[in-house]
């Protein structure tokens, strides 16, 4: 591995960044929109979210799903980007709700905040909300440390839901069952003392994984914990996808502020690739 190159520069806050379609696909959340991406940094806006456009994933069909996070509702998106309510989050909690991972048959699971970012009480345990493509919504897990990155590990053996607790400084796993339901929840790696956020999965079962807070990147392995580092000095890096031709580009959203009265002004973020040795899970 070597240093990255910076791809595209001046976003607000860019994060949620997902390989698709033979583009990146991320949400630059503070400027309310979804961008894609080509592999050679030729990115353009794809929709708008006024909510601020927060986990993203896609329906078997090829629609874009996204998760407004301040409207706490999961809206479908159009070729035209033009937004329609799927699923009404706000009853199952009130904060904002984050990062998505979605299945090959469609459900998507939704992490919320579980806490006030602009304020100062102490984190509340946070839930996880299992959608259906039809819009049906229930509780799958509750008590989480902030669930953050999320990504699903599909085996012939089963499917595996990994979450990011940033404030657990963990990730957990979760057996999918047939029903949408979640069981068997346990750690499957420690991270402490680093603060994970946004990761993506590579062919061997690994995990890529952001640290905002000590300005890196780290390769995941369960049941042992991170086995290599990439730091990013001087930027916080908030999400990480593993994609381009060859699946062999990490692509790593980067920021200097979480303030959107900073990353408004700044614009300081941006997307930077770096090569790895092991590729990206391919999903039709």
């Amino acid at each position: 591995m070597t240093g990255s190159t910076v791809l595209l520069d001046q976003l607000a806050f860019p994060k949620f960044p997902r390989w698709h379609a033979d583009r990146l696909w991320f949400s630059d959340v503070h400027d309310g929109r979804v961008w894609a991406m080509t592999e050679q940094g030729q990115g353009e806006p794809v929709t708008a979210v006024e909510g601020w456009p927060a986990g993203l994933g896609w329906w078997p069909d090829g629609t874009l799903i996204v998760v407004s996070m301040n409207d706490r509702t999961l809206v479908a998106a159009d070729r035209t980007g033009t937004t329609t309510p799927i699923a009404a989050l706000d009853a199952f909690a009130a904060h904002p709700w984050n990062d998505m991972a979605v299945t090959t048959d469609g459900r998507a699971y939704i992490g919320e905040f579980g806490h006030d970012p602009l304020g100062d009480g102490a984190p509340d345990g946070a839930r996880l909300v299992c959608v259906e493509p039809d819009g049906e919504a229930w509780v799958v897990a509750e008590d989480l440390l902030f669930p953050n990155g999320a990504a699903v590990l599909e085996r012939a053996d089963g499917v595996t839901l990994l979450v990011a607790e940033t404030f657990g400084q963990r990730i957990s796993a979760y057996d999918v069952q047939a029903d949408g339901s979640l069981a068997r929840p346990r750690v499957w790696a420690d991270l402490r003392p680093n603060v994970p956020d946004g990761m993506c999965l590579d062919v061997e079962g690994a995990l890529w994984v952001a640290d905002p807070v000590n300005e890196g990147v780290m390769r995941v392995v369960e049941s042992v914990g991170a086995v290599a580092w990439v730091p990013f000095p001087g930027r916080s890096p908030y999400g990480c996808a593993l994609g381009g031709s060859d699946g062999h580009t990490l692509y790593v959203c980067t920021g200097a502020s979480t303030n959107p009265a900073r990353t408004i002004t700044e614009r300081r973020g941006r997307v930077e690739a770096l090569r790895v040795e092991v590729p990206g899970v391919t999903r039709s």
